[in-house]
């Protein structure tokens, strides 16, 4: 497979999988170790922490109790949550916008956990790790108005995972080995570390200067956002059951459809998944991280393709394996990566409404805005330019805003290479502008955003 080859060549990384499924059958490639201790080569039988990827398969179970009556999309969340309250800061959040991400929670709900790993979400491995009941205090606060913005958050998705227990009695983990995992034939996957999968789990690394160092081995808190164990070949059938549909998967095209659209030009979000458009080519998606791993899921289900692949310790792997995957997809599908379309004429005419300042929609608690505040748009040099009020360099210098619709002046291309995304859409509405990565949503402001734009930290990334 001389794509997947081209792209060992362009990363440093201790191991990775990649499994393409087409027509019910895996491709693998695997590259690197599992563990370099014992010099443990990467197969599709290695397990991998697959972080978010436990996303999607939450929202199976969610769809599973739809099926059973035992939960409906539309209803408050909170009339089936037993163990802790959500707090609405103003009307409650329903199930089907917990899946969406839109439901008001933060993705930082104790303010000092601001610079603990994960958000303080996790625990060293071998402690106790607290039931969600404790981890917030009884009641789980939102803050904005549900249904107003997208704002990532695991809470949401361990509030889901609450959910399941509660309505079914089940532990999260029995009810995933008994209704999803085991009828999947997925044997060597499991929520927790389980004797399924502690025989061949990978060793998580960090790239330094000195080299690769085990990362700290640390258990989840929400683990339902993101606490799945796996293997390339156990989610091999996961993605055959969700292109060609199974008993275990109800209705896979209801999750993909559009739950969520910030504009009706952007794809927007399905339950879990994100959700993509490849030349006509409908795509869904989602990316796992862990602390020494990454993860990426891929499936074009009117093409009967997906690509799974993992790292277990790879330098910036979160900036540039969905480029990667999304490249190998592309190739497969024989589309190619949207270009910045030079056909276009500027539209001057529309500058001055589109010109300003326009703040990131949400709460400061919203981890997405400590690296993207808000931004500018100005012109510069005879081109409209964005330029993102951010410590990231590539982004704060400014992006140009490349016309992207023949006939919808407010619709623009941004290129996102140089920090490994590749291009996307920019969309301009009333008095705001959204970003079809992730989605993001700006809205316009009277005044410069001023204030100090935070560092990076190291130890504040979320397992997303």
């Amino acid at each position: 497979m001389p794509a997947e080859t081209e792209l060992l060549n362009r990363h440093a990384m201790v191991g990775l999988a990649i499994g393409v499924i087409r027509d019910g059958r895996l491709e693998f490639h695997g590259h690197g170790f599992a563990d370099l201790g014992s010099r443990t080569p990467v197969t599709e039988d290695t397990v991998f922490r697959v972080g978010s990827l436990t996303k999607t398969i939450i929202a199976i179970a969610i769809s599973q109790l739809c099926e059973r009556k035992l939960v409906e999309l539309d209803a408050p969340a909170g009339e089936y949550l037993r163990a802790f309250r959500l707090v609405p800061a103003t009307a409650a959040p329903t199930v089907r916008q917990l899946l969406t991400h839109t439901a008001g929670l933060p993705e930082l709900v104790h303010p000092s956990h601001a610079f603990a790993p994960v958000l303080g979400q996790t625990v060293p491995f071998g402690h106790r790790v607290p039931t969600l009941a404790e981890f917030y205090g009884g009641g789980l606060r939102l803050v904005t108005e549900p249904g107003t913005t997208h704002t990532y958050s695991n809470h949401g998705f361990a509030t889901l995972g609450q959910i399941i227990e509660d309505s079914t009695g089940q532990p999260l983990d029995a009810y995933f080995r008994d209704h999803i995992f085991t009828p999947l034939g997925m044997g060597h996957t499991d929520l927790v570390r389980s004797g399924r999968v502690t025989s061949r789990l990978a060793t998580g690394y960090a790239l330094r200067a000195t080299g690769p160092h085990p990362v700290a081995d640390r258990d989840l808190v929400t683990v339902g956002a993101g606490g799945v164990y796996s293997t390339t070949a156990d989610m091999a059938r996961y993605v055959t059951a969700l292109l060609e549909g199974s008993p275990v998967i109800p209705e896979p095209g209801r999750m993909f459809a559009p739950q969520y659209q910030p504009d009706p030009r952007l794809p927007g979000v399905g339950l879990a998944f994100f959700r993509r458009d490849f030349g006509g080519h409908p795509v869904v998606e989602h990316e796992g991280l862990m602390p020494g791993f990454n993860s990426w899921l891929t499936v074009a289900p009117d093409d009967g393709v997906g690509i799974v692949a993992f790292t277990n310790g790879a330098r910036g792997a979160h900036a540039w394996l969905g480029a990667e995957v999304s490249a190998l997809l592309r190739h497969f599908l024989g589309v190619p990566e949207p270009a910045l379309r030079t056909d276009l004429p500027q539209r001057p005419e529309v500058w001055t409404k589109l010109c300003g300042w326009y703040s990131f929609r949400g709460s400061p608690r919203d981890v997405q805005k400590w690296f993207i505040a808000g931004a500018q748009v100005f012109v510069r040099r005879g081109r409209l330019t964005l330029r993102p009020l951010t410590p990231i360099p590539a982004l704060a210098r400014g992006l140009a805003l490349h016309p992207d619709d023949d006939e919808d002046p407010g619709v623009f291309r941004v290129d996102l290479s140089a920090v490994g995304l590749g291009t996307s859409r920019v969309v301009f509405g009333d008095d705001a502008f959204h970003v079809e990565f992730t989605p993001m949503s700006f809205d316009k402001r009277r005044r410069p955003i001023r204030g100090r734009i935070p560092r990076r930290s190291r130890t504040s990334r979320r397992a997303g």
